[in-house]
């Protein structure tokens, strides 16, 4: 119980600041992307207050051997970059741009009863579900080849 309580408390959290930052406002961030037009920068500041608050949280965090759930801390296992985590980040800012919106503003705006956002969340199911399925052959290669060693 203390786990959903703490997730609704986070989601909702994550959701007020998205819309108070206008992150859940499509033309907002194609303004802010369109850098060789009418450039709005605005949101920079937005992302610049994130990664500081990321930064202190994740330093908290580590310090910390158990979440506030009580239950114990699990981290990456991977930690540089590969062909993968690129190609899954340009493909993201590509989605991102063409459509103005990311997963978190778009389930926002999937509250507010936006047609947009339900295509978005449509094609972003379909995507994970996709991605399941060709690295699930992926993962369990992988798994084989560490016994193997």
């Amino acid at each position: 119980m203390k786990k959903i309580l703490f997730a609704l408390i986070g989601g909702l959290v994550f959701g007020v600041g998205l819309i108070l930052a206008g992150m859940a406002n499509p033309a907002k961030v194609l303004g802010f992307l369109d850098i060789a037009g009418k450039w709005d920068p605005s949101l920079a500041f937005v992302m610049g207050g994130a990664v500081a608050v990321g930064l202190v949280g994740f330093r908290l965090a580590h310090s910390q051997a158990l979440a506030w759930t009580g239950e114990p801390r699990v981290w990456p296992a991977l930690k540089g970059l590969d062909k993968r985590l690129v190609g899954g980040a340009l493909l993201f800012g590509v989605g991102w741009g063409i459509a103005g919106i990311c997963p978190g503003p778009a389930l926002v705006l999937l509250g507010a009863g936006s047609g947009k956002a339900l295509v978005f969340v449509v094609a972003m199911v379909v995507g994970m579900a996709v991605h399941a399925v060709v690295t699930s052959g992926h993962s369990a290669a992988s798994a084989s080849e560490k016994a193997a060693k």
